[in-house]
């Protein structure tokens, strides 16, 4: 590493601007509203009423995202809410989606969190209406009512 004019070295500097940069932009993504964070409490505690997997649902790096566009695209049309992840995805803003589509969804990050590819490879060997991941987020989501 060359030293520049202020005696510090140029790679730990642009390295350190880059890196430091990246993780300020990353910790706003993971800051959350009040509302947000209420509503995935809320689901939380319903999920942990439940013994569907051995360890509880983690909410840490989970974000509610309200992205009406996505929904108006062919596929997502007949969804009001979708799991990618950590993310959901939600067609109406948090304030006026019901709690147990919350838990439905928080449900598929759950399953999501305890075996990635089954739960993914599921979709395509059995469809969505009668799949055993979108049953037991029924179930879920029954359990907030």
């Amino acid at each position: 590493m060359t030293a520049r004019s202020g005696g510090q070295p140029s790679g730990r500097r642009q390295a350190g601007g880059a890196v430091g940069a990246a993780a300020n932009r990353a910790r706003g993504w993971l800051r959350r509203s009040p509302e947000e964070t209420a509503a995935l409490r809320r689901a939380k505690a319903v999920l942990d009423g439940l013994d569907f997997y051995p360890r509880k649902v983690r909410i840490g790096r989970v974000r509610i995202l309200h992205v009406p566009w996505l929904f108006r695209a062919p596929w997502f049309r007949r969804f009001h809410g979708y799991e990618m992840g950590p993310l959901i995805l939600l067609k109406r803003p948090i304030d006026e989606t019901p709690d147990d589509l919350i838990v439905h969804e928080l449900c598929h990050v759950w399953q999501d969190q305890d075996h990635r590819l089954r739960m993914w490879w599921s979709y395509v060997a059995q469809g969505y209406a009668e799949n055993p991941h979108e049953v037991e987020a029924r179930a879920a989501a029954a359990a907030a009512q």
